[in-house]
C-alpha cells in the first residue's frame, strides 16, 4: 500500500473528527511531519504509523510503512518485553529493556513511553536484586510517560484527550496504582472515563475487544469491592458479551466469578451459585490451577462445605 494513500486516509479521518494536524500529532511528530505524511511527501516510521492510525480511531494493522532493520529489532525487543511483563518476568525483561534503550531513538517519544510503563512492570535493580518501585514512583513515572505524548492529560478530563492504544493502557496502570493506595473512588472515576472512551474511539478497530474487557473488568472489581455489587453486574454482563463478540475471551472467568460474588451479597444465593459454576468450568477448561483455588474457597466460605461445582 502506498504511504500516499495512507497519508490521504489519515487526512479524511482527521477532517471527519474535526482535528488540526497538531493535535493529532501532538508527542509524536512535527505538524510539518505531519503535513508531509499526509502530502504523501514522507513515509511514517512504523511506531509512528500505529500511534496515528490508533490516534484516528482506525485498524492498524492493516496497514504497513517500509521499516528499517533497526526497527525490526525494535519491534522484536517490544515483542519480548510485552512477554516478560504478562508473565512478570523481570529477569528476562530488564535486560531487553537496557538493549532497546540502547538503540532506541532518545526523541522517540512513544517508546520512552514504552519503556517507562514496563518499568514500572518490571520494577528496578538495587544491589544486585531486583526490587519494585513505590508506589508514589510508579505514579510519577507514568504520568511522565503518558504526558510526553499527552502533554496535557488530565486524570480527571480523559475523554477530552486523544490516546493510542499505548496511552489507554498507561492510563489503565495508573489506575491501577491508585487501586493499590486504597482510593477506590477515584479508581471507580478514572475506569468510568477511560471505558466510555474505548467504546466512542475503538469500537470499530480490531483493539476494541481486548481493551474493553481488560478495563472493564479491572472497573467491576472496584466497583465489587466498593460494594456497588447492582452496577457491577451490569458491566460485568455488557463485558461478557463484548467478550464473546469480540472473541476476547481472558478477562471471561474472572468477570463471571466477579458477578457470582455481587449476586451472592445481593442474597441471591442461587444465581450466585450458578455463576460460580459457569467460571470453575471455565477456568478448569484453561487449566488456571490458581483460579481454581480462589474460587473453590470463596464459593465454600459464603456456601458451606455442602456447595459443589
Amino acid at each position: 500500500m502506498k504511504s500516499f494513500f495512507i497519508g490521504e486516509m489519515m487526512r479524511q479521518r482527521r477532517m471527519e473528527l474535526g482535528l488540526k494536524q497538531n493535535e493529532l500529532c501532538q508527542g509524536i511528530c512535527e505538524p510539518t511531519t505531519m503535513c508531509r505524511i499526509e502530502s504523501g511527501k514522507q513515509t511514517p516510521s512504523l511506531n509512528q504509523l500505529k500511534v496515528l492510525l490508533q490516534r484516528l480511531g482506525l485498524p492498524d494493522e492493516r496497514y504497513y510503512a517500509i521499516i528499517s532493520k533497526n526497527e525490526m529489532l525494535i519491534s522484536d525487543l517490544q515483542t519480548e518485553i510485552v512477554s516478560s511483563n504478562v508473565f512478570r518476568d523481570p529477569q528476562r525483561g530488564l535486560p531487553k529493556i537496557e538493549e532497546l534503550e540502547k538503540i532506541a531513538d532518545p526523541d522517540d517519544r512513544p517508546i520512552r513511553q514504552f519503556i517507562l510503563r514496563s518499568k514500572v512492570l518490571l520494577g528496578k535493580i538495587e544491589n544486585g536484586q531486583i526490587v519494585p518501585y513505590t508506589n508514589d514512583e510508579k505514579l510519577d513515572m507514568l504520568f511522565e510517560a503518558i504526558r510526553l505524548t499527552s502533554p496535557n492529560f488530565d486524570i480527571d478530563a480523559i475523554c477530552d484527550g486523544l490516546y493510542s492504544v499505548d496511552e489507554v493502557k498507561v492510563i489503565n496502570q495508573i489506575a491501577l496504582v491508585y487501586s493499590q493506595l486504597e482510593q477506590r473512588e477515584k479508581v471507580i472515576d478514572i475506569y468510568r472515563q477511560l471505558l466510555a472512551y474505548i467504546e466512542n474511539h475503538f469500537q470499530n478497530t480490531g483493539q476494541f475487544g481486548s481493551l474493553f474487557s481488560l478495563v472493564a473488568f479491572n472497573y467491576v472489581r472496584e466497583l465489587d469491592l466498593v460494594g456497588r455489587y447492582t452496577e457491577a453486574i451490569k458491566v460485568s454482563e455488557i463485558n461478557w458479551k463484548a467478550c464473546v463478540q469480540y472473541e476476547s475471551y481472558y478477562y471471561l472467568p474472572s468477570t463471571i466469578a466477579i458477578i457470582a460474588e455481587c449476586y451472592h451479597f445481593l442474597n441471591q444465593d442461587e444465581k450466585s451459585k450458578a455463576h460460580y459454576r459457569q467460571a470453575f468450568y471455565l477456568f478448569k477448561a484453561i487449566d488456571n490451577k490458581r483460579s481454581l483455588r480462589i474460587i473453590t474457597d470463596e464459593a465454600k466460605k459464603y456456601f458451606g462445605d455442602d456447595f459443589s461445582f
